[in-house]
């Protein structure tokens, strides 16, 4: 049985252990470096995403989760998105792990949030059944580099979700919505 980690820190981690737990899979809040141990993959989610790179940087999280993610499967979720990329618009990347470039806030403030059906072929049915994407405060997707690939659009061609080997990147929260696809997708490149 996969066991997957969701780095607790702050944000939206018990909504992702909650999806996962329906899914059958073993979870473990991640706090500390040892809290990597022994796990399948590992969930950066949504939330205030200075607050987390400080507290990650306080409690020597930095360089353990980049030894993980060179053999485990890694997944931000907007603000863990921001945490994953090796660039970020107006500041020093936190992780630098995946070949993407993002911008903080770039959809807008709270009252900007919105939903959006996405069709994501990468999904079991994705391209008939779309996927409800929730975006709060959410970073942009600039652009991708290398071996990283978009493989989710808003319907104006921004682009909202990449992957690059074992590591996937949303803009968006998936935690909060009732579709447990983009979670099964994720568990597959953990059994990678």
């Amino acid at each position: 049985m996969k066991k997957i980690g969701v780095l607790a820190l702050q944000g939206a981690f018990i909504e992702h252990i909650q999806i996962l737990n329906k899914l059958g899979v073993q979870t473990r809040e991640v706090r500390l470096p040892e809290d990597l141990s022994g796990l399948d993959g590992l969930i950066l989610p949504g939330g205030e995403s200075t607050t987390m790179r400080k507290l990650a940087k306080m409690y020597h999280l930095v360089s353990p989760i980049q030894q993980f993610a060179k053999k485990r499967a890694v997944w931000g979720t907007c603000a863990g998105m921001i945490l994953l990329a090796k660039e970020v618009r107006g500041e020093d990347p936190c992780l630098g792990l995946m070949d993407i470039v993002v911008e903080r806030n770039a959809f807008g403030r709270q009252l900007d949030s919105f939903e959006e059906n996405l069709y994501i072929q990468a999904l079991e049915n994705g391209k008939k059944k779309p996927f409800p994407a929730i975006f709060i405060r959410a970073p942009k997707l600039l652009s991708t580099k290398n071996k990283a690939k978009i493989i989710a659009r808003l319907p104006d061609q921004s682009a909202v979700a990449a992957v690059e080997g074992r590591m996937l990147a949303t803009t968006f929260h998936p935690e909060l919505s009732e579709d447990e696809r983009l979670h099964e997708y994720f568990l597959n490149l953990a059994g990678k």
